[in-house]
């Protein structure tokens, strides 16, 4: 006994504040720049993209939010077209992918199946955020067009090429929906399974167990998951850009071409003619910038505001 006692007192002994390694505060100093570091580039980032907005919002202000009108050769500019666009895609992609993700993550983490089966399937639904976004548009110009011009004429009244707003949206539902899988598996998992078996043992099946304990149990983790492949819909460029249909206006339909702020940005920068057309699209980026960052501002408010009612 007395020797274990003298161990333990030993071992206490280097974790006393007086006896800390001198590694311990120079790794605390490490990681408060490291933090430090990363606001000071987000605020970087923001006084650029604003400063170099600012001819822009002098210009037009806040009409560049409620005119649709983007014609480079008059210097007329007005970004509502692209914001609707960019919301109304992100919005039709997580429409489709949080259900999809979320069922993918409860099939995963429920033992449906043998764990010989499930590995390969996580293994490959992880395996999709690894494809370029490059590949994602191709594939769907020449796979996923084809194959759902048909059902989109037909729901259209005939007057649909395939491209437009809703098959950007369910191009990226397939982007976001390994982020909102994976991320919502591992939510799942780590919860205890001791709340599983309670809620077995009081006599709840299966199906009220997923819906009544477990997935309320792993909410907060949940939305950031959905947060996540969100900010991915919102920002996307390529694949976006090459099945949305390019047209600076809004669209009449859902099913109609449409365009993005990422799209907009990347089809135009680099032939931008003029201090103006260039200032307005940092604008639009701007704008990219503050939806974003307001998503996760309420996603944020969200999660504390239902970890404090668990509370």
């Amino acid at each position: 006994m007395t020797q274990l006692t003298r161990k333990e007192e030993a071992s206490a002994e280097i974790f006393t504040p007086q006896g800390t390694l001198p590694a311990d505060p120079i790794f605390n100093n490490v990681v408060k720049v490291a933090g430090l570091a990363v606001i000071g580039v987000l605020i970087w980032i923001t006084l650029v993209v604003a400063g170099d907005s600012l001819p822009a919002i002098r210009q037009f202000g806040f009409g560049f939010l409620t005119d649709s009108n983007w014609d480079p050769n008059s210097d007329q500019f007005g970004g509502l077209s692209f914001v609707f666009g960019t919301v109304a895609t992100a919005l039709i992609a997580m429409a489709f992918a949080i259900p999809i993700g979320l069922g993918i993550a409860i099939f995963l983490t429920e033992d449906f199946l043998p764990e010989a089966v499930l590995t390969p399937i996580s293994f490959m639904v992880e395996l999709l955020a690894a494809i370029p976004s490059v590949v994602y548009g191709l594939w769907g110009i020449f796979v996923m067009i084809p194959i759902l011009r048909p059902l989109l004429q037909w729901l259209s009244g005939g007057s649909s090429s395939g491209y437009g707003l809703f098959t950007a949206g369910l191009l990226l539902s397939i982007m976001v929906l390994p982020t909102v899988a994976s991320i919502s598996r591992e939510v799942l998992k780590s919860i205890p399974r001791s709340l599983r078996n309670a809620s077995l043992a009081l006599g709840a099946t299966r199906w009220e167990t997923i819906f009544r304990v477990m997935i309320p149990a792993g909410t907060s983790g949940i939305v950031g998951a959905c947060v996540l492949g969100l900010g991915r819909a919102l920002g996307e460029t390529m694949a976006v850009t090459m099945v949305i249909g390019n047209a600076p206006e809004i669209p009449k339909s859902i099913f109609a071409p449409a365009y993005t702020i990422a799209a907009v940005l990347a089809n135009e920068f680099g032939e931008a003619s003029g201090e103006l057309h260039l200032s307005s699209l940092f604008f639009a980026g701007f704008l990219l910038f503050v939806i974003t960052l307001l998503v996760n501002i309420l996603a944020e408010i969200f999660v504390r505001r239902v970890s404090l009612e668990r509370q």
